[in-house]
């Protein structure tokens, strides 16, 4: 099984982006299951039901996201309806929505860091947990791991290794070149990047963000312009073993 995670998409631009090259990738790499994040997709923070819709209908089959998912509170609702629409497993277990979903045989499972974020329960536990009383869980199994710190995204990488098929990493929109088969066979990325314009600030608008940088005061900031990188990271799976055969990542540009 050929499975695509796609990076955090920021804003329309991601969004127009991900119409525009999504349909060439799945006939060229004959893909099979679209996994992407989408807690920027609306205004490059947050997610809407219209913008959920928008990224379903351009053929992504499980949104992930992370600490942005309750920006819109029209979302809410959705969460705990039937849209293939994750929000991270181990916020509280009273929040409303779910951690995980099975799609196409197999599992997805999104998950929110701690380290320079906020307090969250702890995703290692909640990862032993669900693991441990899911029953008949399919071979194949995919976490979203959307966390700030690299350290605390390697630990989880080697933490699930030879328990899960893949963990991708992602919340920092810059793209890491340690995309690996760890030794137990988890394909592992530090992050995915994004699919959000290449003149900005990790998606915002540069003079935006620099001048929040320079005089600390703050403010909601606007998607940048022009040119969108679309990172992604494509990864083949033995359907048999759970077991990860290849790693790959992609980027494109688009207009």
């Amino acid at each position: 099984m050929k499975i695509l995670g796609i990076g955090d998409i920021v804003g329309k631009p991601g969004r127009r982006a991900v119409k525009a090259l999504l349909p060439g990738l799945v006939h060229e790499y004959r893909i099979d299951l679209i996994i992407g994040n989408g807690e920027n997709a609306a205004g490059g923070l947050g997610l809407t039901p219209s913008t959920a819709q928008e990224l379903f209908d351009s053929g992504i089959d499980v949104i992930t996201s992370g600490n942005h998912i309750w920006a819109h509170k029209e979302i809410i609702p959705y969460l705990d309806a039937s849209l293939p629409l994750l929000r991270p497993l181990n916020y509280s277990p009273i929040a409303p929505g779910r951690g995980y979903l099975f799609r196409d045989n197999v599992l997805i499972v999104s998950l929110v860091g701690r380290v320079f974020i906020v307090s969250f329960d702890c995703p290692f536990r909640a990862m032993d947990q669900l693991l441990a009383e899911l029953q008949d869980k399919p071979n194949i199994v995919v976490v979203d791991f959307h966390a700030e710190a690299t350290s605390e995204k390697v630990a989880m990488g080697r933490y699930l290794d030879g328990r899960v098929s893949a963990v991708f990493g992602t919340h920092t929109h810059v793209g890491t070149i340690d995309a690996r088969i760890l030794p137990r066979g988890t394909a592992y990325v530090t992050d995915i990047g994004m699919v959000g314009p290449v003149d900005s600030v990790i998606g915002d608008d540069m003079d935006s963000v620099i001048n929040r940088f320079l005089t600390q005061i703050p403010g909601r900031l606007s998607v940048g312009k022009g040119k969108v990188v679309f990172d992604a990271i494509l990864v083949e799976v033995n359907e048999e073993s759970g077991k990860a055969i290849s790693i790959e990542r992609i980027q494109r540009m688009a207009d």
